[in-house]
């Protein structure tokens, strides 16, 4: 179904307020013009009543008997040279002495608005009379020496209806709700055009996606994150800044939420300052990056970036591969503790010469294996690695052999000695873990490397891949079923598909795999998935 878009709805929604304001005012205007017209007739109903009653004729028949004889003809003559609807003049008794109507002259006026005239009050009434609904005046009629009252002079004016006075004013009221219509019609086109831009041309239903997808990206971001306005409240934050935060919805400023620190009173006021920074906040150190955010080059608030500067550290050894360093460290120092035990049993048991050949034959086997390797590595992360590779393996009863073959007098551009540490570190592993059940355990290693050309090859005689071969380079997947596995492979599979290199392995079940990586240069192998 097709969306209404934002202008027409706009449109059509600023042009149905300027009709109803239109006729709105139409109808005031029409009102107001029925009112002027009512108080001009009540002026001029007024002015002849009071003329009326001011006749001398009128004030000395008003009373008597015959006194209609001499009133009725005058009071048509006036009714009809000033051409009001009706005239008529009635004594105390509110017995009528002149009307349009010869057969009411004599009969009592009953209009339920004249009491108060009786009392030589002078005023103006709406009322519905014989001849219909009137603006009629009341006037009082006092004798010639002003001191009594005899009777009242009416003039009634029958007042138009609503047609007619919208067939008199009918080009006028026509002018003008045009006009009004025009003007609101290039309003709504403007007011339509003007929210359009405002929007980025964005339709409603477009804006409200726009939101729930930004929404969802940062709370799903892996950092906590916060923004602020200018004056440091807090506007947003996600799932995981309030969890570092221990936020209940109570806190609205950043000095409420980290009282007694320094990110409350550094704010970012430059486009291109930004703040990196260890914050303690509720007893854990976390890495908090405050970016400034401007709105057409306005500052309008700060973003802030929170990391558990714990789980920062064991990504970056997980991806530069000091772990495995420390770990094939480790093994070394263990292995050589061991044997410093060893020789230290045998001296103790006045053993000195076969304490003296375990040193010698130990220390002739490292030194010929470590001066082979410091001839043909030249990087020494990588030479570190694999000389603690060794004792690990030692350790684990696994034959470690490094091919004959093997050297890097170069590491190949584009990649880094962290890679080559995280790519050794995680196939050695694998391969001495594939056959610590396996009778033979035994691992061979072949590299050679320059910066042009990057080859490495590990064999070993444990159980062979299992599963689905293609599936190991996946992130998360592992044949393990054991948490925190399933990232080394897919690591080497990174840093080779960024390098375009390739990885190919070989299986044979419980007789190994091989496993290939080569940059530079492709070469094909038979029965082998190519990553």
């Amino acid at each position: 179904m097709n969306q209404i878009s934002l202008r027409v709805k706009m449109f059509i929604f600023s042009f149905i307020l300027v009709v109803c304001s239109v006729g709105t005012s139409g109808a005031i205007m029409i009102h107001n013009i029925s009112g002027a017209f009512e108080k001009e007739l009540g002026a001029r109903a007024i002015a002849i009543a009071r003329t009326v009653a001011q006749l001398p004729e009128i004030k000395s028949k008003v009373g008597e008997s015959d006194g209609s004889l001499m009133i009725q003809p005058i009071a048509e003559q006036v009714r009809l040279a000033t051409n009001v609807d009706y005239i008529v003049i009635f004594d105390m008794n509110r017995i009528r002495y002149s009307h349009p109507s010869q057969s009411k002259i004599g009969t009592l006026f009953e209009g339920g608005d004249e009491l108060a005239s009786l009392s030589e009050h002078e005023y103006i009434s709406k009322a519905q009379g014989a001849l219909g609904f009137a603006i009629r005046a009341f006037v009082p009629i006092m004798d010639e020496g002003g001191s009594k009252q005899v009777g009242v002079v009416t003039v009634g004016i029958l007042s138009p209806p609503l047609f007619s006075l919208l067939v008199q004013y009918r080009n006028d009221i026509l002018l003008s709700l045009t006009w009004g219509l025009l003007i609101g019609l290039i309003g709504s086109l403007f007011i339509a055009n003007h929210l359009k831009k405002q929007t980025f041309n964005l339709e409603p239903y477009e804006i409200a996606r726009l939101v729930e997808e930004r929404s969802s990206m940062m709370q799903a971001m892996d950092i906590g994150i916060l923004a602020t306005d200018a004056d440091g409240t807090i506007t947003f934050m996600n799932r995981l800044a309030q969890q570092y935060t221990y936020f209940e919805g109570d806190s609205t400023h950043l000095r409420e939420l980290f009282p007694n620190s320094w990110i409350a009173d550094e704010p970012v006021t430059e486009a291109d300052c930004v703040i990196y920074r260890p914050l303690n906040c509720q007893g854990v150190m976390y890495l908090v990056r405050i970016y400034p955010i401007n709105v057409k080059d306005r500052p309008v608030g700060s973003l802030i970036m929170m990391t558990d500067r714990k789980e920062a550290h064991m990504l970056a050894e997980e991806l530069t591969g000091i772990k495995e360093l420390v770990d094939a460290l480790r093994s070394q120092n263990h292995e050589y503790m061991n044997k410093l035990h060893s020789i230290a049993g045998l001296i103790h048991l006045n053993r000195a010469d076969e304490a003296l050949n375990m040193i010698v034959e130990d220390i002739m086997d490292e030194e010929t294996i470590i001066q082979f390797l410091k001839d043909r590595i030249s990087d020494y992360s990588v030479l570190g690695l694999l000389i603690g590779k060794r004792s690990r393996a030692k350790e684990l009863g696994v034959t470690l052999t490094i091919s004959e073959e093997s050297y890097l007098s170069e590491i190949m551009t584009n990649f880094s000695s962290g890679d080559l540490v995280t790519i050794l570190g995680n196939l050695i592993d694998n391969a001495m873990e594939a056959c610590i059940t396996t009778e033979k355990k035994e691992v061979i290693l072949l590299m050679e490397g320059k910066s042009d050309y990057l080859f490495i090859e590990v064999q070993d005689s444990g159980i062979g891949l299992r599963g689905e071969v293609e599936k190991i380079f996946e992130y998360g997947f592992s044949t393990k079923q054991k948490e925190g596995r399933g990232i080394g492979l897919a690591l080497i599979k990174q840093i080779m598909d960024s390098n375009k290199g390739t990885i190919m392995t070989c299986s044979t079940p419980e007789k190994g795999a091989i496993i290939t990586l080569e940059a530079g240069e492709i070469i094909d192998g038979d029965n082998c998935f190519h990553s």
